[in-house]
């Protein structure tokens, strides 16, 4: 009977403990359940007319391939650490004409059939193709009531002639019920430029007035406009850069506000510095008040600035001059709309202005339509228009008394349209799996981009997100 008697008071006190350990504990979700791993690929291809390396004229075909893959592991309750490493290669009919001509060098037999290019076609030099890699990595913290998130990164990327490292940080607040989001990020990217010039300048920097008889072109034969032989090329504007670096400093103040159960809205403010090498080494640049001189197939001289042009490349009287420092300011807002359980409107709209005196708005609208529980198709649209650069001038419109000039459409006045749609599959309860890993989604998206340029280009892209179960 005691034994009873004991067992129950025992029962009761646990009992009672639990009770009082309930009202005294809150549950906590993690921020993150369980790994999660992110693949993604993309293919990016364009063409164009405008090649910023021919000095505005000739081919802007490109070819891109990227891929990266993106692990999120949660560390505890609280933290998340996340590694994004990426690689992409990209071959370009522009940036292989940094030494356009098809030859290894000079054809030593002092004869104009010797080496030879053309704007309008890729050369077969080793710049026609690079790779990229990078890796980026940030860990976050999330207080216990959810309302503050910090994080900070760091990253490190490389290609051929130009390397970045990077790191920064940021803060969000929620507030009111979570209803309210205040986030401020700040971001330093210390890079470091490998200058690659143009080969006729590049030569001339080596070996002065007298590159012509030195060098790669020892021997061989340059031409003036009437496709005679000509000893008058020098490019006496040109001198190589003494800085190297470029440094971006950007802080980003964005506010969310949910303002119904049908409309959420955003709006956000950046301000990003440059400084230093802030030109493009190896772009090219033609003067009008300059005389003309060319290597290659005399014939073809009449017809340079169009793509009838098989055989003749014009040497270059400068490279792009910019300015050391440059000031960007977007501002920009989001407003979705929750339009019924089916669809959903994302608008987006963008104000930019830089003290190179470029003007732009960007415009958006994207329109989830769910089918079902794990299927959306997105149709977006996107709209792009911009004012030029005050150093910006079309082929041979610059002159040789400017201080900074360039011909990269980039900075041009133009507008673009971008087009296209999207395909989300949501497996909810992540019935498809891998070895331990549960499939969560996969995106796919497409888009076509034109300009009034010229230069259009398509953008396949594709994501497949796991979860480590």
């Amino acid at each position: 009977m005691k034994k009873r008697i004991y067992l129950i008071v025992l029962l009761v006190n646990v009992a009672a403990m639990a009770q009082t350990q309930d009202t005294t504990t809150t549950f906590k979700k993690r921020v993150l359940e369980n790994t999660e791993v992110d693949f993604l690929f993309s293919y990016y291809k364009q063409d164009g007319l405008h090649s910023p390396v021919a000095g505005g004229i000739g081919s802007e075909k490109l070819t891109d391939i990227a891929s990266n893959i993106v692990v999120a592991v949660p560390l505890n309750d609280d933290d998340v650490l996340t590694f994004d490493v990426g690689i992409s290669a990209y071959t370009s009919a522009s940036s292989s004409n940094i030494n356009p001509f098809n030859a290894t060098g000079a054809s030593g037999s002092g004869q104009s059939t010797g080496p030879y290019g053309t704007p309008w076609q890729a050369s077969s030099g080793a710049s026609g193709n690079d790779e990229l890699a990078s890796i980026v990595t940030n860990y976050s913290h999330s207080s216990d009531n959810r309302n503050t998130i910090w994080s900070a990164d760091v990253s490190f990327s490389n290609e051929y002639d130009y390397t970045s490292v990077g790191f920064g940080g940021g803060l969000t607040k929620l507030f009111n019920e979570k209803n309210t989001e205040i986030g401020l990020k700040v971001n330093a990217y210390l890079d470091q430029w490998r200058p690659i010039y143009p080969t006729e300048l590049h030569e001339y920097s080596l070996y002065g007035s007298n590159f012509q008889n030195q060098g790669y072109f020892f021997g061989v034969t340059i031409m003036d406009q009437n496709g005679n032989t000509s000893n008058g090329y020098l490019p006496s504007a040109f001198t190589t850069y003494n800085t190297k670096n470029r440094n971006s400093y950007s802080a980003s103040l964005s506010f969310s506000q949910i303002l119904s159960k049908r409309i959420q809205m955003s709006v956000f403010m950046d301000v990003l510095k440059q400084e230093g090498l802030l030109a493009t080494p190896y772009q090219r640049v033609y003067f009008a008040d300059k005389s003309n001189y060319y290597i290659g197939q005399a014939q073809y001289i009449p017809v340079y600035e169009t793509a009838e042009n098989k055989g003749v490349y014009r040497l270059a009287d400068d490279i792009e001059r910019l300015p050391n420092t440059r000031f960007k300011v977007p501002i920009g807002a989001r407003i979705n709309f929750y339009i019924n359980e089916f669809i959903v409107a994302k608008t987006y709209y963008r104000y930019y202005e830089d003290n190179w005196g470029i003007q732009a708005h960007t415009a958006s609208l994207e329109l989830p339509i769910k089918l079902g529980e794990k299927f959306t198709v997105y149709p977006m649209y996107r709209y792009y228009v911009q004012t030029a650069s005050d150093y910006f001038a079309p082929f041979e419109k610059h002159i040789s008394t400017e201080k900074y000039y360039t011909s990269d459409y980039d900075l041009s006045a133009f507008n673009a349209s971008q087009y296209g749609f999207g395909v989300s599959y949501l497996d909810i309860l992540l019935g498809s799996k891998i070895w331990k890993f549960g499939l969560k989604n996969i995106d796919f998206r497409y888009n076509h981009y034109a300009r009034n340029d010229g230069l259009n280009a398509n953008i396949v892209s594709l994501g497949i997100k796991f979860i480590m179960q």
